[in-house]
Formats: structure tokens, sequence, C-alpha cells
């Protein structure tokens, strides 16, 4: 089953950016073979102009691409959506280039060469955890879950899907988001890196530990500055848990 934004008006809408026209056919091919619309593409300028131009449900792209790097374009995505799923394929296996791509917003990175069933799995997760943020956003009735969660100097709006520290907000991915508040949501709890994924990810396809990692990483990174970082501890050899250290 695959998801929507509206299910009952359209399929899934992909955009692809990638300059190379074999892996570019391929992964359309597989899209298709999913269920979904394809909309391929060849540069980071093409792509800008589809963005322009209609709503996508998913966008994988490649980094380094003519006209525009894929950095550039997961800049211009999060510039107008911020709950559009991003998926990078590159061929770059560096951990820096990972660390700094999803730092700027991207959802998930795949190396080439990558498994065609595997890449699948991962749309499939992020389609579904797609569309049930975008339920919960628009449901006016939701108030199933407190508006607001306060860990020691974290203060999370969970509508707003926002977070202040000394009533500064400090901007997060979406993922980064959603990793503080399931962690904020019981602290002291212990979540291994299989659970965040089945949380997070609303799904348990083949998943690198290193994108979890990479996630938590640059999260501590942004709350350094406050010296929020050591709220987030790692267990070693089981997990990670949101606990206010002793003062």
């Amino acid at each position: 089953m695959y998801l929507t934004k509206d299910p009952q008006q359209r399929t899934p809408r992909v955009l692809v950016v990638e300059d190379d026209s074999a892996i570019n056919d391929v992964i359309c091919r597989q899209l298709s073979r999913l269920g979904v619309v394809p909309e391929p593409t060849f540069s980071g300028t093409e792509a800008n102009r589809a963005l322009d131009s209609e709503d996508f449900d998913l966008v994988v792209t490649d980094l380094m691409l003519p006209g525009m790097a894929g950095e550039q374009v997961i800049e211009l995505i999060r510039n107008r959506d911020a709950l559009v799923p991003i998926v990078v394929v590159s061929a770059r296996t560096e951990t820096r280039d990972k660390v700094d791509v999803l730092g700027l917003g991207a959802d998930d990175y795949l190396t080439k060469p990558f498994d065609l069933d595997e890449l699948s799995a991962r749309i499939q997760a992020q389609l579904r955890r797609s569309l049930a943020l975008r339920l919960i956003k628009d449901d006016p009735d939701n108030e199933n879950q407190p508006a607001t969660l306060a860990i020691g100097i974290l203060n999370i709006n969970v509508d707003q899907r926002t977070l202040a520290i000394e009533d500064t907000v400090i901007p997060l991915t979406r993922t980064e988001f959603e990793l503080l508040e399931l962690l904020a949501r019981y602290p002291k709890r212990v979540f291994t890196k299989q659970k965040l994924y089945e949380h997070i990810w609303n799904d348990t396809p083949p998943v690198d530990d290193n994108t979890i990692t990479t996630h938590i990483s640059n999260l501590r990174s942004k709350l350094k500055p406050y010296g929020a970082d050591a709220y987030i501890q790692t267990v070693w050899g089981i997990g990670f848990k949101l606990e206010v250290p002793p003062s």
C-alpha cells in the first residue's frame, strides 16, 4: 500500500533528480512498479522548475548535479515544505557528506551502487511517515497529546513543531524534531536504534545505523551552544535516551 497526502484524489508523485539517464530511468521504472508517478529531472535547475510548478509527495535526489547542486535543491525544498520527504542517493560515501546533507534536512541517505529493493522500502516508509505527519498537522481536533513538552531548558512545541531554549528558537530538521520529541515524551527510556527507526520512519526496512547516529549527532550539535547536548545520552551497546543530567 502506497500512501499520499490525499489518497482519495491521486497517487503519490515523486520527483527524481538524477543527471545519469540510465540511473534516472531505473529509479523511475521502480517507482512506477510501486504504483507511484515519477517525474524525472536531470539537473538541479530543472528540478527547481518542477518544484515551482507542482507539488510532490517525495523527492529522490543525487548530490552532484549540473546547474544546481543537490544540497541547494534540498535547501530550496525545505524553505517551501517542512514535511515532504527527501531521500538522497549519492556516490559520496564520506561520513562528513552524510552529516552535512542530513543536517540540511534530508531524511535518508543511500549510497551508490544501491539495491532497488532497499530503495523501494525506504521510499515506502517515507511516504507513510509523511502522510501520518500531514494528517496530524491538518487535524484540528487532535488533542490527544500535550501541546508542549518541557524538559530542563528545552521547550518543545508539538503543534508548531519548534524547539525553544531561553526564548531562542532552535531550527531543527523534520527528523531531528521527531527524534527529540519522541525521546522527550519518554524521558529516561532507552530506545534502541531499531526502535527509533520503527517509531520515526514507521517501518523496518534495512537501515544504515549511521543514518540515525548522524541525525542524533546533528541534533546534539544544535543543543551544544546551550549546554543541552548532554541531555541526549548514549547507552553504549543499546541506544539513546533523554535525561537531564544532575547539576
